[in-house]
């Protein structure tokens, strides 16, 4: 959905790309694609679906980790411990989960406006060494 004029990581701006059509069943393609209906709609959006599944799983045990970790210092200064519908709204939990997404975010940006910029020849991730900044790849 979202794109970037220039990056050699975005769809272009102008036209349809051959990742937008739809899918034809072909004794080639995935078993999903070949039954349709539900199957083709889930692996349709699988990627996303596995990537969200992998970024909830990861913020689950970074809340199981902080709240151990806490509760292990809270049992080491003499307080009592917390329940994890208190720790949750705790800033220091949310303070770690932004520093940790933070820098993933600043990372992905780096490397979406470098594209632009930047070249390497041979590299699939690079736009070819004479190809103009605004056109995507």
């Amino acid at each position: 959905m979202l794109r970037q004029q220039g990056s050699s990581e975005s769809k272009s701006l102008d036209e349809e790309e051959d990742v937008d059509r739809e899918p034809v069943a072909s004794p080639e393609a995935p078993w999903p694609v070949k039954k349709g209906g539900i199957y083709l709609k889930i692996y349709q959006n699988s990627l996303s679906i596995v990537l969200m599944s992998l970024f909830l799983l990861s913020f689950g045990f970074h809340l199981y980790g902080s709240l151990l970790d806490h509760n292990q210092q809270q049992v080491l200064d003499h307080k009592p411990t917390e329940s994890l519908g208190e720790f949750i709204g705790k800033p220091k939990f949310w303070f770690e989960s932004f520093q940790n997404y933070q820098s993933e975010f600043l990372s992905i940006a780096a490397i979406v406006y470098l594209s632009i910029y930047l070249r390497q020849k041979g590299s699939v991730q690079s736009k070819p060494v004479d190809t103009p900044h605004s056109e995507n790849e």
